[in-house]
């Protein structure tokens, strides 16, 4: 039997400390976790990767392995190889190559994954990781610190998606884009940018609505201060998720806020299109993914756009992934919040009004 964390998930701290499925891997140390712990006052560490090891825990994540192209075109294949995916020095590093590859044209959790001649080949290599099964969770804090790579065609990202999509496929069971950056250091595009200013944005974004082709979006942009670029060093990203709403950080800079008012769920059921529960479909639980991908519909298609194959190989490096649950409400992750009551929420979106819809209609 495997212990996964969301089990033992209303455990004193302590005792999630002295369960090894539950602490960092290889040989973090006790203390670093401890340390994290206090540092973030009522959040609770519940799980963490320090990458003090020789090699990626795989009791913690898994490796996507297909050239499906992320159902946006993408051009990299992911692979399980060590050429695209190790730890070093305390970093897990996730590396996209310039070389022709090929593999399932499947994604991994395809019912056809086996099938032989569903194949692609594409012109680059990557690795995404995830925490399915391994790591799931509803509510809480999640912080990652990492550096990301530069380049036209480089899109790195720290998302989420739901372990059992009990609301239809993408995506109306939701995604939870704690960081999404495409491009950084090529040529910015955005309205308001100078001459020669280069891309340096990061989102945070959500995914929701009604299986594609019918899903909305709502997001936010950030940039950090003094012009500093998030290519040019480490920075810690995080989102607080709570019952109801959602907020973006970088830095401990609360920078986005989305609530339930503005997401909704809508899925066929018996040739009538269901509006789940007002708080869906962020009121499940949702596992981390780790992962760059090269080009593609939205860094494809941006700043100078299509890929620059002279800037790989490029490199995401991660210091850590913490997550922590809210100890003074666990079930629903609200009081424990760190909020800028000046950061507006966002508009969203509202959930369509229809009757008597039937499939395909």
């Amino acid at each position: 039997m495997t212990l996964h964390c969301k089990s033992i998930r209303l455990l004193p701290t302590l005792l999630m400390f002295a369960l090894g499925g539950c602490t960092s891997s290889g040989t973090a140390s006790l203390v670093d976790q401890q340390t994290a712990t206090e540092q973030a006052g009522p959040w609770h560490l519940v799980w963490s990767d320090e990458f003090a090891g020789k090699e990626i825990d795989l009791t913690r994540w898994g490796f996507e392995v297909n050239c499906y192209g992320g159902g946006n075109a993408e051009q990299q294949c992911y692979t399980d190889r060590a050429d695209n995916a190790f730890v070093h020095d305390g970093i897990l590093n996730i590396v996209a190559k310039s070389e022709v590859f090929s593999g399932p044209a499947l994604q991994d959790d395809d019912v056809n994954y086996d099938v032989l001649d569903k194949s692609k080949t594409l012109p680059y290599t990557s690795a995404r990781l995830r925490s399915a099964k391994k790591g799931d969770w509803q509510y809480g804090r999640f912080e990652i610190r990492a550096k990301l790579p530069q380049g036209q065609g480089t899109w790195p990202a720290i998302w989420m998606l739901p372990t059992d999509w009990v609301y239809g496929g993408w995506a109306a069971s939701g995604e939870i884009d704690i960081m999404e950056a495409v491009n950084l250091k090529a040529r910015s595009d955005r309205e308001e940018a100078e001459e020669n200013e280069l891309e340096a944005r990061v989102h945070g974004t959500l995914h929701y609505g009604r299986s594609w082709p019918d899903n909305v979006y709502s997001g936010q942009e950030y940039r950090l201060p003094n012009d500093v670029n998030p290519a040019d060093g480490f920075h810690t990203y995080a989102i607080e998720w709570q019952a109801g709403e959602i907020r973006w950080y970088v830095d401990e800079v609360h920078y986005a806020t989305q609530r339930s008012s503005g997401w909704y769920s809508q899925t066929m059921q018996g040739g009538q299109l269901i509006t789940g529960d007002s708080d869906a479909p962020f009121n499940q639980p949702f596992h981390l993914i780790l992962n760059l991908a090269v080009g593609g519909a939205w860094a494809g298609n941006v700043n100078d756009t299509g890929i620059d194959g002279s800037v790989f190989p490029q490199t995401m490096q991660v210091d850590f992934v913490r997550v922590y649950e809210c100890s003074l409400s666990p079930a629903t992750g609200v009081g424990c919040s760190k909020v800028d009551d000046s950061v507006p929420v966002l508009k969203g979106h509202q959930a369509p009004v229809f009757t008597d819809i039937t499939q395909g209609s």
